[in-house]
């Protein structure tokens, strides 16, 4: 495995083990989900963001400049993070790390699954997994890191 490859993973499980609540609730689903737009905002970027807690959508907010493209693909990153347990991005690049890719790897449906970056889980410390906070618009990698600066700024 790439030494580039190598770091990032290392860095993905980093984020996942420190961003984690000590609790969450529809406030902070809403604190997160208005943090992302204006950081996208204020880089003048266009994304949606999307905030679940199980299956209730908290949160979901398309800027201008989006479409229902972006709808299908918060669902599908959101579908990996929840089988998995993972953050998409960590996902898509563990199996790029083997020489594969997530769809030949897994065999599951790309119209339903993307390990693509933006997904993220969002997990109360002692609880595990509880949702997810998803934005897409970007390239991966940028939406990935979107919504980990505001996840750092509320964790």
């Amino acid at each position: 495995m790439p030494e580039t490859e190598k770091s990032l993973l290392q860095e993905l499980l980093r984020q996942e083990e420190a961003l984690q609540f000590s609790h969450f609730s529809n406030a902070i689903a809403l604190d997160l989900g208005l943090g992302i737009v204006r950081a996208a905002e204020r880089a003048s970027q266009a994304v949606l963001v999307d905030i679940r807690f199980g299956d209730l959508q908290l949160f979901q907010h398309a800027m201008e400049g989006t479409n229902p493209d972006n709808v299908d693909w918060v669902r599908r990153k959101n579908n990996v993070v929840r089988r998995f347990a993972r953050s998409s991005f960590y996902m898509g690049t563990l199996y790029r790390s083997k020489g594969t890719d997530f769809d030949t790897a897994t065999g599951l449906d790309p119209r339903e699954y993307a390990a693509h970056g933006g997904a993220f889980p969002l997990r109360i410390r002692g609880a595990g997994l509880v949702g997810t906070v998803t934005v897409s618009g970007l390239p991966q990698a940028e939406d990935h890191a979107l919504a980990v600066a505001v996840l750092k700024t509320l964790v």
